[in-house]
């Protein structure tokens, strides 16, 4: 596959809602861990609200339409830091792709950089700081590897959700430095990251709609 069309990137979305249904438990549980015991609720009525707005969105006239759209929803239907976070990923991916109807691989990485970009800015989170960035990071740097290598979106993807895992499951030995969990010090070391869980949930979500 050389390029990701709208009707693509709407699977995506409607994929990404209904994986934050079935995982709103165990987002839950991540996050009642060592945090505010709500990120799994708030994902879940963030990305239903996206889907219920899905009929609208597939007219959208060009990608950067839809994930504008997508951003605003989730902010204004997300609770908690991760509306803002959430949002800007998708409202700073948006910028970059004015008038754009297809995504090849560089598309969808300079996109995606954009997006983690401004949610670093706004978070002021770094890899390490056991937060999302954990899983967004490397994610952005997997593609600008699949990019030199010269590999099909499908193989880029694999390789993504690969390397957002592993971001995942590293954030268990971190001590958190940001957010509520950042009070806990040590006692934040063996619990994984609810924040990271559901940023790899969405990738995978994406590769599995895409292929």
């Amino acid at each position: 596959m050389k390029t990701i069309n709208i009707s693509q990137l709407i699977k995506w979305l409607e994929k990404a809602a209904l994986v934050m249904q079935e995982n709103k438990d165990y987002l839950t549980k991540l996050d009642s861990d060592i945090g505010d015991a709500d990120h799994g609720f708030n994902m879940e009525r963030g990305f239903n609200k996206v889907r219920e707005k899905l009929d609208e969105l597939s007219n959208s006239k060009d990608i950067a339409s839809l994930f504008k759209n997508t951003g605003m929803t989730l902010i204004s239907s997300i609770g908690g830091a991760s509306g803002p976070l959430y949002g800007t990923l998708f409202l700073q991916a948006s910028m970059v792709l004015k008038d754009k109807t297809e995504l090849n691989l560089i598309d969808l990485k300079n996109c995606l950089e954009n997006g983690v970009n401004g949610v670093k800015l706004r978070g002021k989170a770094s890899v390490g700081d056991k937060t999302m960035i954990d899983v967004l990071d490397p994610a952005i740097q997997s593609l600008s590897d699949s990019l030199n290598a010269n590999l099909s979106i499908n193989e880029a993807l694999e390789n993504l959700v690969k390397v957002a895992e592993k971001g995942m499951t590293s954030t268990t030995d971190l001590i958190a430095k940001k957010g509520r969990a950042s009070y806990l010090g040590e006692r934040s070391i063996g619990h994984q990251d609810a924040g990271a869980t559901s940023s790899y949930l969405i990738f995978k979500s994406l590769k599995e709609a895409i292929n």
